[in-house]
């Protein structure tokens, strides 16, 4: 494991129990959050996108924003519904955010996940073609942007336009280069990660899987991990992917800490149905330190990647999510071989 990140929902609800009760709320504490950490030696600030829901859904100006006020940090999401996206925009937004962080976007996206509307993905516009369905459609959308974003020109010029052209097909701008080795797929499945490997997409794994065969999920998921690398050398990709894998974490270090996660300490993986199928969660790792050095150290899947990405309560407020990142990096990351 050579990089640990959060990973923020970025749920708001009016409750006054809540410290994020309004979308401001959230955008604004995000921010300080990854400044936070930033400084605390963490190595990415990661964002989870819904649409139609009080959570976070428009992720490049958050990106840009945070990319202003940091330096080193990896940003990024996990992940993007490509259901949702015109590619050749999201391919500006994308550039924009990128060359204003410096190059530091890790960019997860996906067919997208179960959703608070029937179709949402219509209401902006977007529907299957005949005989295709909206899990082709994302792909489509996804292969249009990985297109574009590798900088070849593709659009004819206007023979008289209204400032000089460069020679050639002109491209999207603005242009980044090496984003294209930076976008992720958030893959569900065995073979969708497989797919991603032999796309040439990083690998992005969550705390589920979208299918059951009976094992321990970090072991399913570490499957899924080696089926990944193995299309991945198939393919003949020339660079090294990445994987990154989430968990929910919380060290126990305080009587607040207590209050809030010492519930979770029996925690275990559940089978449960996720669109019609059989689905695997991953377990809560919530305990003292020094146990929770010895479950992880027993987690195949998160021994196997590369980037750890850690839940956060974000409802919990800027303050107690840095407390709950600094204790993991302080107490439980080194023991697991994080630098």
């Amino acid at each position: 494991m050579k990089n640990i990140g959060f990973l923020s929902f970025g749920h708001w609800t009016p409750s006054p129990h809540s410290k994020a009760r309004s979308a401001s709320d959230v955008l604004l504490q995000s921010i300080e959050l990854a400044v936070a950490v930033e400084e605390l030696g963490a190595d990415g600030a990661y964002f989870r996108v819904h649409h139609f829901a009080n959570q976070l859904s428009s992720p490049f100006p958050l990106l840009a924003a945070i990319g202003a006020r940091t330096s080193r940090i990896e940003i990024g999401t996990g992940v993007i519904d490509m259901r949702y996206e015109n590619p050749l925009y999201m391919a500006e937004d994308a550039g924009a955010a990128d060359l204003i962080s410096g190059g530091r976007l890790q960019l997860g996206i996906s067919r997208g996940s179960p959703e608070q509307v029937i179709d949402g993905f219509r209401y902006f516009g977007y529907q299957p073609a005949e005989g295709s369905d909206h899990a082709a459609m994302a792909r489509e959308h996804t292969k249009v942007f990985l297109e574009v974003i590798t900088g070849q020109g593709f659009a004819q010029p206007n023979p008289r336009p209204m400032f000089a052209n460069p020679p050639g097909l002109l491209r999207v701008e603005p242009h980044s280069p090496g984003l294209r080795d930076r976008i992720w797929w958030g893959a569900g499945s065995r073979r969708t990660a497989e797919w991603a490997g032999e796309q040439g997409l990083n690998l992005m794994s969550s705390t589920l899987l979208a299918e059951d065969t009976g094992v321990p999920f970090h072991r399913l998921q570490a499957e899924q991990i080696e089926r990944f690398r193995d299309a991945w050398k198939g393919a003949g990709h020339e660079r090294q992917p990445r994987v990154s894998v989430s968990r929910s974490i919380f060290p126990i270090v305080s009587d607040l800490d207590r209050a809030y996660f010492g519930g979770e300490a029996d925690s275990q993986d559940q089978v449960g149905h996720l669109d019609g199928g059989t689905a695997r969660f991953g377990k809560t790792y919530a305990g003292e330190p020094d146990q929770l050095v010895k479950e992880l150290a027993e987690d195949e899947a998160v021994a196997a990647a590369d980037t750890l990405l850690v839940t956060v309560p974000n409802q919990l407020g800027v303050d107690y999510n840095v407390h709950l990142i600094e204790s993991l990096l302080r107490h439980v990351a080194p023991d697991l071989g994080w630098r």
